[in-house]
């Protein structure tokens, strides 16, 4: 929880206010992650240095994409939420991503549109951008897709 609240830290400063609100995400929200298999830590020195999950399809929000189109809709793909990582570390988000596409060639991944730190992130990485899909809630998120 110390890495998300840093994480939330990391946005706040850079302008975005509008992500992660109201206690998201919650311990709760980690422990169903964890408890199904699908949280994950990144360690440096053996210190946690960063945390997110790496989920599986089908993500009911991505059902629906606004202003564009999914690069492949027919296979299974894993979606990557809830990235987070001190400020004083840097290299987590590839090697999240290195992570997940030794397990999974066709990875989904959503931010918000005030987080510009995480859209260079991904978009650095490859991904394409795809369109907009909206949380459970309504908000909406730039959706983005890489293949390998």
């Amino acid at each position: 929880m110390t890495v998300l609240e840093a994480a939330k830290g990391i946005m706040r400063a850079s302008g975005n206010t509008g992500q992660w609100v109201n206690g998201y995400p919650s311990r709760e929200v980690v422990e169903a992650d964890i408890s199904s298999g699908h949280g994950f830590v990144v360690t440096e020195d053996q210190r946690i240095v960063g945390y997110f999950a790496y989920i599986p399809s089908p993500e009911p929000t991505y059902s629906y994409i606004e202003g564009g189109a999914w690069l492949e809709d027919t296979l299974p793909y894993h979606v990557v939420h809830r990235i987070g990582s001190f400020p004083e570390v840097h290299g987590v988000f590839r090697a999240i991503m290195d992570w997940c596409f030794e397990r999974e060639r066709n990875i989904r991944i959503d931010t918000h549109s005030d987080n510009h730190i995480m859209q260079h992130c991904i978009e650095s990485y490859g991904f394409t951008y795809c369109g907009i899909i909206y949380l459970a809630d309504g908000a909406p998120r730039l959706a983005y897709q890489k293949l390998l």
